[in-house]
């Protein structure tokens, strides 16, 4: 069974079509980079696959679940939004412990995992007990994936997830998406930081006004030139984009 599948998934506000008839079927245990320029519909296209926007039509499930049911979906996701919710007046300790308590983690197996994963993202516990009011936009990102994997989920959406990190932090994040993967959770990757995707994905796929326009492992995708040359996945990026592949004569303009 895929960790993710859809099926002519769609969402239209008004007369915008944000995703238009979206096919998509992620196997388990694998990193799966989602691209596309602003407003091609990723950010729409990872609310509905974790149940926080409803779809017009279409079906989807997430770890067998269906998007529709959020009580059977929550406890299989994890989700990192790009510009994540976090209790200001807490400290990062009291926002994991939280989020620990919503999840149902033991106490003790909640602790021991939130004291590695802010050892490896190089947070400090004197860090971790000051305010979140007072952290950088690199303390924050850490604190909010932390709690995105905090109850092992089997797919986890990372929206931007090395945004605000200096070279250090973006790498222990890609170390840990390798090793998220090794474990079996599938990972759903979105973010404009193309070599980060080149590093760790297993299929890409090129999201362009709605519509899946390209999906391929990286390594393909950067051979798509007509001389054959291998090139970077950035490379590759911008040649898929640079002229509308649907024929349009517009620039899409929603989220």
């Amino acid at each position: 069974m895929p960790a993710i599948e859809t099926s002519a998934l769609t969402k239209r506000y008004g007369s915008t079509t944000a995703v238009d008839q979206l096919n998509l079927d992620v196997p388990s245990g694998t990193v799966y980079g989602f691209l596309g320029p602003n407003g091609a519909g990723k950010t729409t296209t990872m609310r509905m696959l974790t149940g926080l926007t409803t779809p017009t039509s279409g079906t989807a499930t997430v770890a067998g679940a269906s998007i529709t049911d959020r009580d059977a979906l929550r406890p299989h996701i994890g989700y990192l939004p790009e510009e994540p919710p976090l209790y200001e007046q807490a400290t990062g300790y009291e926002q994991l412990e939280y989020v620990a308590g919503l999840r149902d983690l033991p106490v003790q197996q909640a602790q021991e995992r939130i004291e590695e994963l802010l050892a490896r993202l190089d947070l400090p516990p004197d860090d971790a007990s000051s305010r979140i009011a007072d952290y950088s936009k690199g303390m924050r990102q850490k604190v909010a994936y932390v709690q995105a994997i905090l109850h092992d989920p089997d797919v986890v959406f990372l929206d931007e997830p090395t945004s605000g990190l200096d070279p250090r932090a973006a790498r222990n994040i890609r170390v840990l998406i390798d090793e998220l993967a090794d474990e079996g959770t599938t990972v759903f990757l979105s973010t404009h930081i193309l070599p980060v995707v080149e590093s760790v994905a297993d299929t890409v796929g090129i999201l362009y006004d709605g519509q899946l326009v390209a999906e391929d492992t990286p390594d393909k995708l950067t051979q798509r030139a007509e001389t054959g040359d291998t090139r970077t996945l950035e490379e590759a990026f911008l040649e898929i984009t640079s002229e509308d592949p649907l024929g349009n004569e517009t620039e899409a303009t929603h989220g």
